[in-house]
């Protein structure tokens, strides 16, 4: 098929080079513009940038698809279909209603189960037991369309990171899937009950909150992992918790009840095992205390 793949993150590389494999023709990769990054604030072409690049596909960076010349633009291409994954930008029904097929999404949750930005983040914060990624095809609401195919998976112990590329690889199968073959998966409307909404995660969110259940703790840290990541702060410096236990334990909410970094919650308690100061490498959380005690009995905020 002709078509146009629209993504910008790395969870949305897979698919991109699924699509190339199975010998469709990419007319154009659409994805944000280059973005300031690292601790030089250098402009960062996005994931997708730069394996388009690789590949030699023609790319498109436009800071907005709202006007007329921009979707002008992407009706020319005389697209069957648009492949959308994690682009970031709102598509205009101008630009949902080109191509012969629409605009199919790459959707990392179990719709209507967390629509929006922060699925996989708030599906981990919340406890669910499963998550998925679903093959959606487009309409002017937040992730409203009907449902192609859907691919589920249990989330266990996984941090952000892992269930993200996990969630990745599966979507690219699925949409390879339903490509080969797309009036084998007919639209099947969303149900109106069970419909939440995964908010862009604040930075507020990220601190540890050692007033709820060490469960719920331990849900943040590895929802914040890779990013933003999760982190308490003790005599004024951050320390980032990339991977933590619970320990079945009790104190006063906050914390430090033993030598080995236990931090007491309202039920139970948490062990970091893996812990990065600011500036710092990542290191096993015993390493850490030969260089800098946190004794029991220090209060963490």
């Amino acid at each position: 098929m002709r078509l146009a793949f629209m993504g910008t993150p790395e969870f949305a590389v897979p698919t991109l080079d699924a699509l190339v494999a199975a010998g469709h023709d990419v007319a154009a990769v659409y994805t944000q513009p280059p973005r300031p990054a690292n601790r030089g604030k250098k402009l960062t072409p996005s994931a997708v940038q730069q394996r388009a690049e690789e590949l030699g596909l023609p790319i498109r960076v436009p800071l907005s698809l709202r006007q007329e010349d921009a979707q002008a633009e992407f009706a020319a291409l005389g697209l069957d279909v648009a492949i959308v994954a994690a682009y970031g930008l709102i598509l205009p029904p101008a630009v949902l209603q080109a191509p012969k097929q629409g605009c199919l999404n790459v959707h990392g949750s179990l719709l209507p189960r967390w629509r929006g930005a922060a699925p996989v983040q708030r599906a981990i914060l919340a406890g669910d037991a499963t998550s998925g990624v679903m093959v959606m095809q487009m309409e002017a609401g937040l992730d409203t369309g009907p449902v192609r195919a859907t691919t589920e998976v249990e989330i266990g112990p996984k941090t952000t990171g892992m269930l993200t590329m996990e969630l990745a690889e599966l979507g690219a199968e699925l949409m390879v899937r339903v490509l080969a073959n797309i009036a084998a998966f007919p639209c099947v409307v969303q149900p109106e009950e069970g419909v939440t909404y995964a908010a862009k995660i604040d930075k507020a969110e990220t601190k540890l909150d050692f007033s709820l259940p060490a469960e719920a703790v331990e849900r943040q840290v590895r929802a914040f992992n890779p990013a933003p990541g999760a982190w308490f702060a003790f005599e004024g410096e951050r320390y980032r918790v990339l991977s933590a236990e619970i320990v079945m334990a009790n104190g006063a909410a906050g914390a430090v009840i033993d030598d080995a970094l236990t931090i007491a919650c309202t039920t139970n308690a948490i062990r970091p095992t893996l812990i990065q100061r600011a500036g710092k490498p990542a290191m096993p959380t015993a390493d850490l205390l030969r260089g800098k005690a946190i004794a029991a009995g220090s209060i963490l905020s």
